[in-house]
């Protein structure tokens, strides 16, 4: 256990120590230069500038990278839908050709139909093979009805419907009056009789309908 006589002697070594030491260490510290502070400091502030400088070119060189880009990417966006929207023009005018081209083959079907349904044997010619003319034609009547009917239902698959005319008010938006008639029995402007059937594709016109219409004179 430390005495008393003992701590006192540690507290005196302590204080001879600090009187010996610490204005030593003090005296031995170099004094700064204010001069050389300044420069230094002058040239770290030279350095920030520099780096602000630079830093800012690279933020304005970036910034003009991106309006390009960006400019760029509008130019393309505008390009993009002007050649989506050219491509939907171009398939729809193909579709409208192509529509066109299925209803003139379903005209001249229905056509070549009608001229069959029409057709009546001459009793006085070629009495030995009427029969078979008769079994013939008819097959042939029937494989163009298929025909006919399987056409109206690949134009159905493609949205394509007939005009409703006859017994109908001429309208000019679907229909064609080509020949007129006079019938009291009907309205003025009512359809007589459908000439060439007209076609919607997509509840729009494809062909206009040909028709007869009914024109009552006044007076």
């Amino acid at each position: 256990m430390t005495t008393e006589a003992q701590k006192t002697e540690l507290l005196e070594d302590f204080q001879r120590y600090l009187q010996q030491n610490v204005p030593e260490s003090f005296a031995s510290q170099e004094q700064p230069d204010l001069h050389t502070l300044l420069g230094e400091l002058t040239g770290l502030k030279t350095e920030v500038k520099a780096e602000s400088r630079q830093f800012k070119n690279t933020l304005d060189t970036l910034s003009s990278a991106l309006e390009t880009v960006q400019n760029d990417n509008k130019v393309l966006s505008a390009e993009l839908a002007a050649s989506t929207d050219r491509l939907v023009r171009q398939q729809a005018e193909m579709m409208r050709s192509m529509l066109l081209d299925m209803v003139d083959l379903y005209d001249r079907l229905s056509t070549g139909l009608d001229v069959l349904q029409n057709y009546r044997p001459v009793n006085a010619l070629f009495k030995h093979s009427r029969q078979k003319d008769v079994r013939f034609i008819e097959r042939f009547k029937q494989g163009q009805e298929m025909t006919l009917k399987r056409f109206e239902q690949l134009l159905q698959g493609y949205q394509v419907r007939t005009v409703n005319c006859k017994g109908q008010t001429l309208d000019p938006l679907t229909m064609k009056a080509i020949a007129t008639e006079e019938n009291s029995k009907f309205a003025n402007g009512i359809v007589l009789e459908e000439l060439r059937k007209g076609f919607l594709y997509q509840d729009q016109v494809l062909r206009l309908a040909e028709v007869k219409v009914n024109k009552i004179k006044v007076g």
